[in-house]
């Protein structure tokens, strides 16, 4: 009998989906992917799906040892540097291998504005400089520091309607959710009258449309360098993170051979 190794993928991005997708008919690997609930419909996905938080570093420990996980591949998104660094304190302790799994980031080309700044504390300072019109593409957990900003309306894209009115003095909210074509995103800048652009460097397609759209527009960029991530084996793709799960597993047993 095939015996099952039980990975868990920290989910809530597109490569987590694909991961799941490529790895959820493997023999002898069963899938776990945990979404942090802040989407109201997440795009279905192979194996059991968990939402929520563990409870920090302790609980997801807790978690892994009472799931009984064999793997965990953290495929969350680039900027989610708490839960990475929880998942890297939990696998630590509970003794469970763990993969970090990080597209690429954007690298700015030669007629890219780009002004880059650590977090977005400091972009909210520096923005105002650069235009009074923003599109502030952060997602919802950075729109605190851009509080209080006096004379500056933004266009803030969200994936699901606020529950709540957002903390700050003039915007309007478009809802959305990736891919978005270049051609799109510069109609949507031209529209609203757009002089700058606030984004993560996230990485990725999905989301790469603003970047082309602002180059062509020639509009500056604040762009919020990633967070560093916690020491630990890391790839870019989602084949060398599946070939890593792979790689773990028991192998697939021969078929019995037929004799005439």
């Amino acid at each position: 009998m095939l015996d099952v190794k039980r990975l868990l993928i920290l989910g809530g991005t597109g490569e987590a989906a694909a991961l799941a997708h490529r790895l959820g008919r493997r023999a002898g690997l069963s899938i776990v992917t945990s979404l942090a609930g802040r989407t109201r419909a997440p795009a279905a996905v192979p194996g059991e799906v968990r939402s929520g938080g563990f409870g920090g570093a302790e609980g997801l420990a807790r978690y892994l040892a009472e799931r009984n996980i064999d793997l965990v591949i953290d495929a969350t998104h680039p900027f989610a540097a708490q839960i990475t660094a929880n998942a890297a304190a939990a696998c630590e302790t509970a003794g469970v291998p763990r993969l970090v799994l990080a597209r690429p980031p954007w690298q700015a080309q030669a007629s890219d504005r780009w002004l880059r700044v650590p977090d977005a504390r400091t972009a909210a300072t520096v923005v105002g400089d650069l235009g009074r019109r923003v599109f502030l593409s952060t997602g919802r957990q950075d729109l605190a520091p851009f509080a209080g900003q006096q004379g500056i309306w933004f266009l803030v894209r969200m994936i699901d309607e606020p529950a709540e009115p957002l903390p700050l003095e003039n915007y309007d909210v478009i809802l959305g959710r990736g891919p978005f074509a270049a051609e799109d995103e510069a109609a949507l800048m031209q529209e609203h009258g757009i002089a700058v652009l606030v984004s993560k460097n996230s990485g990725g397609q999905a989301t790469y449309g603003k970047i082309e759209a602002a180059r062509r527009l020639g509009l500056p960029v604040v762009m919020i360098d990633r967070p560093a991530l916690p020491e630990g084996l890391a790839v870019h793709s989602v084949d060398e993170a599946a070939a890593w799960a792979e790689s773990h597993c028991p192998a697939e047993p021969e078929p019995p051979e037929i004799r005439a």
